[in-house]
């Protein structure tokens, strides 16, 4: 599987650099290591977030596209579905099959057919609409929640601010 994988990833990263999509940019950290990417998401127009430049990782497992990809930020963010360490959860990056708290549909979740594309749309679509159901930051969900344009807004705009300060670093 790791000669398909590879080849498939070396796919969707061509593509990419070709028909660049509105929102992030990618590429690879090490040009050695096809499994791991570095990905930049710009903050969606009209959203708390807009004008950060949010980093993050995305590391393939070798059986690719059978399993997801990890999402980590490396560049703080604050939002209910992004852990405090980084980790994005969100449901298509979640291993496949069915969910055992049952919150989740299968086909929610990891399907075969998911690209970086597809993923990072759905990372984009998630920092414009967070889920505050199912929360990897329970600080931010509840702020999010309770005062949105207050504690919440400011720690958001923290982010942004840092986050363009880093970006041309």
């Amino acid at each position: 599987m790791t000669e398909q994988s590879s080849l498939l990833l070396r796919k969707q990263l061509a593509e990419l650099n070709k028909n660049p999509v509105e929102g992030f940019s990618a590429g690879l950290i090490d040009d050695e290591d096809i499994y791991q990417w570095e990905v930049v998401v710009i903050g969606p127009q009209d959203t708390l977030f807009e004008g950060g430049f949010f980093k993050a990782t995305l590391t393939f497992p070798r059986d690719y596209p059978l399993r997801p990809p990890k999402m980590k930020f490396i560049t703080e963010i604050w939002h209910p579905n992004v852990a405090k360490n980084g980790d994005v959860c969100i449901s298509i990056l979640h291993e496949p099959g069915e969910d055992k708290y049952g919150y989740e549909k299968p086909e929610e979740r990891w399907l075969p057919i998911h690209t970086v594309e597809t993923i990072m749309i759905s990372v984009i679509s998630m920092l414009a609409d967070p889920n505050g159901d199912s929360p990897a930051n329970v600080d931010a969900a509840k702020e999010w929640r309770e005062d949105p344009t207050g504690v919440f807004k400011k720690k958001v705009a923290r982010c942004v601010r840092r986050s363009q300060e880093m970006a041309f670093d």
